[in-house]
């Protein structure tokens, strides 16, 4: 630290010189106050005028900026909206759903899982994507060869969310994986599998929300309220299951302003 800088960064208190012995060592453990004043202005002149963080670019998430619209979802098709009795009843599940996945979770993360499922780490985005939609909905593969007709390969239709697997999420992976989905949802179709992890995710989603999370399941109810409204065969189980989706985000995890009126 050059002698100029005393004026632009004046002392808190005022500190003389201190006169120390010539044995002094500023590298053992200080005996007096003085040689701890001492040890402080030598350390204080060693640092730089400027320090520059050494930053690894490769760990910063691709998303960091956390962005809440004050917009709500679209109307539901008429017709298809669903009943303020309906809604209620789905709550009412979904509560019963999370209170006996968080009674038994310990039970169910002990149980093994077979050795074909591998579990993607939190941050490896696109082994998550294959991991709960599989390979074929992952590359938008419609077509069956006979040789899958065999049997299930959960690699190309994706592994379901079985409470052996969901236990062994921690919150972290869960809203990793959440935004994942809601991510992928932004530009996709919405699908049957896609749908049962969506809604396993959010049983697992503890209350209360943190930002990252308010805004993921938001993000996911009003693109919930899009699809719903430019689905053109008007296909009833899915609907439905797009009306649960902004069901459970509005009324369980209380954005009520995303709620469906009661028709």
């Amino acid at each position: 630290m050059e002698p100029g800088m005393e004026e632009l960064m004046p002392r808190l208190l005022p500190v003389e010189d201190c006169d120390l012995s010539e044995d002094f060592d500023p590298t053992v453990p200080p005996r007096t106050p003085q040689e701890y004043l001492k040890r402080v202005q030598i350390e204080a002149a060693r640092c730089p005028d400027v320090v520059v963080a050494q930053i690894d670019p490769k760990k910063l998430r691709k998303k960091q900026t956390v962005n809440i619209s004050i917009s709500g979802c679209q109307p539901a098709p008429e017709g298809y909206a669903p009943t303020l009795k309906w809604q209620q009843q789905q709550v009412a599940n979904f509560s019963a759903i999370r209170q006996s996945l968080n009674k038994h979770r310990n039970h169910w993360r002990s149980q093994h899982l077979d050795s074909n499922v591998t579990m993607p780490k939190s941050e490896d985005e696109e082994g998550w994507k294959k991991f709960c939609l599989g390979e074929r909905a992952y590359s938008e593969i419609d077509a069956l060869s006979d040789n899958e007709n065999l049997g299930i390969d959960y690699l190309k239709v994706g592994f379901p969310p079985l409470l052996s697997i969901v236990s062994r999420m921690s919150q972290a992976t869960v809203t990793s994986v959440l935004e994942y989905l809601t991510s992928w949802f932004g530009e996709k179709k919405f699908t049957p599998e896609l749908g049962r992890w969506l809604y396993a995710l959010l049983a697992c989603l503890e209350k209360p929300l943190l930002p990252e999370a308010h805004s993921l399941i938001r993000q996911l109810a009003r693109r919930c309220s899009e699809v719903r409204v430019l689905e053109e065969n008007k296909n009833e189980e899915q609907i439905s299951a797009l009306n649960l989706i902004i069901c459970l985000v509005s009324r369980y995890f209380d954005q009520r302003d995303l709620a469906d009126e009661p028709s």
